[in-house]
């Protein structure tokens, strides 16, 4: 199976020419006025070609080549619009894609066991890590993405190095 991305998730049609409502996951917007043409939900044997891309609030609006009608469209609704990784945008330093950081080991700055990242969750402000505790699996830890907190990021060591502050995990 190839390495795919997911960039966006079908969550409704739009109008009643086959357009579909595509929240974006990603933090660049215009991601789809680059693209030629998606999977749909990691299906390499089908490509769709996208015709047009347009904005309305934070969605963005496709017309994919093929889908012409809102009953269609309906069909794709849920669905995820994958990318290979190769055509992954090269990002700024410092900056990683939500899914290479899923799994890594999350260490203390005195190099304590902490656990694994869970999943990244996207706020205005700023990011949160969240953390399965290695101590008590069944408990989550939060930890603000702010480089007070956050001292080293290494995806080929599979590893976070956190500072911690007093009630942080407890």
């Amino acid at each position: 199976m190839k390495d795919l991305l997911k960039v966006g998730q079908i969550v409704n049609t739009q109008g009643i020419r086959g357009e579909v409502r595509v929240y974006l996951l990603s933090d660049y917007k215009e991601r789809f006025e680059e693209l030629e043409w998606v999977y749909m939900d990691g299906n390499i044997e089908e490509k769709f070609y996208i015709e047009k891309v347009r904005y309305k609030n934070n969605l963005v609006i496709l017309k994919i080549k093929g889908i012409d009608d809102c009953n269609t469209a309906e069909l794709y609704r849920n669905k995820y619009l994958t990318i290979d990784r190769a055509d992954a945008r090269i990002l700024p330093e410092d900056t990683y894609l939500i899914v290479d950081l899923i799994g890594l080991d999350v260490y203390s700055v005195e190099g304590e066991l902490i656990g694994k990242l869970k999943n990244v969750i996207q706020g205005t402000a700023n990011d949160l890590y969240e953390i399965t505790s290695e101590k008590n699996p069944t408990k989550t830890i939060l930890i603000p993405v702010v480089e007070e907190f956050i001292k080293k990021v290494d995806i080929e060591e599979g590893k976070i190095i956190v500072k911690l502050i007093e009630g942080l995990i407890e």
